[in-house]
């Protein structure tokens, strides 16, 4: 039963308080998430690591609105997740909710440019061309416009998934493992694209990765153990990040 808390401060782009997560009853229970609070700053790229089975995904999950937790509450900008029907959270996930995929989830028989702006067409809304540009233009990916995914990398594919999130301007993209299907210079060309985003145009970005040269692009990084955030750090360092994720799973 989602608990009544105050309206979080706006600046926020997103927030989770006292978050729990139980799959399963009774002896078969599971808690992924075990009280997690956290708030996500505008303009700000955090990532979020942890062993295995430390509950990063479920709370990636959470907070896009794609799982409902347990108890607790989420919120994106000032609208409390845990109160909005499946409607109401469909129309938010659509219009304030970007999400990049491992799997990148491009529709095989569309273009580039199609799959971008795919969103905005389910949804009527006009493209803003100048921001499309903008976005195309970043990801580096104006020649290819016109290929289908079949025709493309998988650098490129994800580039495509990553700039999709990014076109209609969502108060915050979340993304699971983006470079995890990805050669090391795709994941870098890709990550590299987020980090403009956060630079460049104040995007907001938090990605789960179990890769410490991903972590590095962040601001931030939010280590998750057993369901519970176990600590922070600013200005990452793929060594800094490493040491403290052996130190975890010792």
């Amino acid at each position: 039963m989602a608990s009544t808390m105050p309206a979080p401060p706006t600046e926020a782009a997103a927030r989770a308080a006292n978050l729990k997560k139980v799959y399963g009853e009774g002896d078969a229970a599971v808690e992924a998430l075990r009280g997690v609070s956290l708030e996500f700053g505008r303009g700000g790229f955090t990532a979020i690591m942890g062993p295995s089975g430390s509950g990063k995904s479920t709370l990636l999950h959470c907070l896009a609105g794609l799982d409902s937790p347990t108890e607790g509450n989420v919120w994106i900008g000032d609208t409390d997740l845990t109160t909005l029907s499946e409607r109401q959270l469909t129309a938010l996930r659509r219009d304030k909710v970007g999400f990049v995929f491992q799997a990148f989830n491009l529709v095989p028989t569309l273009t580039a440019a199609e799959n971008i702006t795919l969103p905005l067409d389910i949804a009527g809304t006009e493209v803003d061309r100048v921001w499309f540009d903008q976005v195309v233009d970043t990801i580096g990916l104006r020649d290819r416009l016109r290929h289908r995914p079949s025709e493309l990398s998988g650098g490129q594919q994800q580039r495509v998934a990553g700039a999709r999130a990014l076109v209609s301007r969502p108060e915050i993209v979340f993304a699971d493992e983006p470079t995890g299907n990805l050669d090391s210079r795709s994941g870098a060309e890709l990550l590299g694209f987020l980090r403009e985003a956060v630079s460049t145009h104040g995007q907001t970005i938090v990605i789960v990765t179990h890769d410490a040269g991903a972590a590095s692009y962040a601001d931030r990084v939010v280590f998750l153990a057993d369901g519970h955030v176990v600590d922070e750090m600013r200005d990452p360092t793929a060594d800094l990040v490493l040491d403290r994720l052996k130190s975890l799973e010792s």
